[in-house]
């Protein structure tokens, strides 16, 4: 059985919105799921998991959060090689660009990045379907 990590950070509560599906569509195809908040998680805890799905909402000019999540993405994202991991998150203004830089630099550090999901503000039911699909696809 595959045991997956929803890891999130989220200001507003779209974020987490979407990591509650993406956690849902990984039980559903027979994963054991832990939603975990970014500040709670770490290259340690990162061992325990077959699959990570890392959410986190597009801030300033189309980046990460920079005080919880994006901390922790480095200290794991070396580690990321022999993990399935997916990305997920919501945007409120541009295109979700955010999405795009943060695939990019996952394929240069080599992570196993096998699907991402973002949704424009809060996820409707299209964008959750979209993310039960990504849980699923991580599980």
């Amino acid at each position: 059985m595959s045991k997956v990590a929803v890891v999130f950070w989220s200001g507003t509560g779209n974020t987490e919105a979407m990591a509650e599906s993406v956690a849902e569509g990984a039980r559903d195809a027979g994963a054991e799921v832990d939603i975990i908040s970014a500040s709670d998680f770490d290259a340690v805890k990162l061992q325990d998991y077959t699959g990570v799905a890392l959410g986190c909402p597009a801030m300033g000019d189309e980046e990460l959060e920079d005080s919880e999540f994006e901390p922790m993405y480095d200290e794991i994202e070396p580690l990321l090689d022999d993990v399935k991991v997916v990305f997920f998150g919501s945007y409120d203004w541009n295109d979700g660009e955010w999405m795009d830089i943060w695939r990019e630099r996952a394929e240069e550090a080599g992570v196993n990045l096998l699907d991402s999901v973002i949704a424009k503000d809060y996820p409707d039911d299209e964008a959750k379907e979209a993310c039960k699909k990504l849980g699923a696809t991580i599980a």
